[in-house]
C-alpha cells in the first residue's frame, strides 16, 4: 500500500469524482483508477460505487476513509515535526465574501504576504453557501464569511466574532445627530443596498417583511467599497456590517443612524472541513487572523 494510492483515494472520496480527483492531483483519470484499484486489490474490499455518473463509499470504503485522513494527518505532523525549514512555500486557497475582501483581506494579506512572501494565494469572492459547498468539496482550504452563526459537524470553526449590522449614512445627511429615528422614515430615504443574496441584505429583507414593510433601493451592487465611496458623497443610506465602515465613522466621513427599537447583529466566522489536512500555511494563515 503506497501513500500516493491513499491520497488518491482520499481526493475521490471527498470530490466524489475520479475525474476531478485526477485534475486535483495532477494525474490523468486512468492513473487515478489505476491506483484505487491496487489498493482495493490490496485491501481485497469494493471501496467505490460507481453508478452511471455518481461515485459513492461503500460502507468498507467510508471506514476505510477515516483510517486514511488519519494516516495522511499523522504524516503532515510528521514532516512538520522533523522539518527544519521555516520558511512557507507552499498555496493557500481562500473563500470569502465581498465585503471582508473589500475591508478585512487587504491588510490582512499584506501583512500575511510580508510574513511569508513565498506561499502563492488564491482569492475566491462569492456567497457564503457557495464557499462552503467548495470547501465542502475540497476546493477551498479555508472560508471567511459574514453570516448568522453556522455549525456543521463536517467543519472546524476556528473564529466567531459578533458584528453589528447598522443604517450609515454622509455625516451631513440631515438625520445624523436625531435620536430615535422611525424606522419609516429611514427606509423611505434613497437606499444603496448589496445584493439580495448577501447575508445582511437577507437579514434585513427577512425583518421587514416580518412587520409588512419592505425597501426599494434606487441602486443594488455586490461592491461594498463602492457603496461606501457613494455614502461618502452623501448620495444616500445603506445597511452595512460596522466594521465595513469602521475608518469611515472614526474620520467623520460617514455616521450611524439611530433606529429606534432596531438592533441586528450578525457574526464573522472561519472554518475548513474537519477532514481538511491542516497545512503550515493554513495554520499560519487562521493564527494572523485570530489575531
Amino acid at each position: 500500500m503506497e501513500l500516493r494510492e491513499i491520497a488518491a483515494f482520499i481526493q475521490v472520496a471527498q470530490l466524489k469524482s475520479f475525474s476531478k480527483a485526477a485534475r486535483q492531483l495532477g494525474y490523468s483519470q486512468a492513473a487515478v483508477t489505476i491506483q484505487i484499484k491496487q489498493l482495493e486489490q490490496e485491501l481485497n474490499v469494493h471501496l467505490f460505487d460507481r453508478i452511471g455518473k455518481q461515485t459513492t463509499l461503500t460502507h468498507q470504503g467510508a471506514l476505510f476513509y477515516e483510517h486514511a485522513v488519519s494516516v495522511m494527518k499523522e504524516l503532515e505532523h510528521a514532516r512538520d515535526a522533523v522539518t527544519h525549514v521555516s520558511e512557507l512555500t507552499g498555496s493557500l486557497c481562500l473563500g470569502t465574501i465581498e465585503s471582508i475582501c473589500a475591508t478585512i483581506f487587504p491588510e490582512l494579506l499584506r501583512e500575511y504576504h510580508r510574513l511569508y512572501p513565498k506561499v502563492n494565494i488564491r482569492l475566491i469572492t462569492d456567497s457564503p453557501e457557495t464557499l462552503l459547498e467548495m470547501m465542502n468539496s475540497n476546493a477551498i482550504d479555508i472560508v471567511y464569511f459574514l453570516d448568522k452563526r453556522m455549525y456543521d459537524s463536517k467543519w472546524i470553526k476556528v473564529l466567531e466574532e459578533p458584528e453589528d449590522i447598522v443604517f450609515v449614512t454622509a455625516s451631513g445627511h440631515p438625520f445624523v445627530g436625531r435620536d430615535s429615528l422611525d424606522l419609516d422614515q429611514v427606509i423611505g430615504q434613497p437606499f444603496i443596498l448589496t445584493e439580495r443574496n448577501a447575508s445582511y441584505r437577507f437579514i434585513l429583507d427577512q425583518y421587514l417583511a416580518a412587520q409588512g414593510k419592505e425597501i426599494h433601493p434606487f441602486l443594488e451592487i455586490g461592491n461594498t467599497e463602492f457603496i461606501i465611496n457613494l455614502l461618502r458623497k452623501n448620495l444616500g443610506v445603506s445597511f452595512l456590517p460596522e466594521f465595513t465602515i469602521h475608518r469611515d465613522i472614526i474620520s467623520g466621513e460617514l455616521a450611524v443612524l439611530d433606529v429606534r427599537d432596531f438592533y441586528m447583529r450578525t457574526w464573522r466566522q472561519i472554518v475548513y472541513h474537519k477532514d481538511k489536512w491542516v497545512t503550515r500555511e493554513m495554520d499560519a494563515f487562521i493564527r494572523l487572523a485570530r489575531s
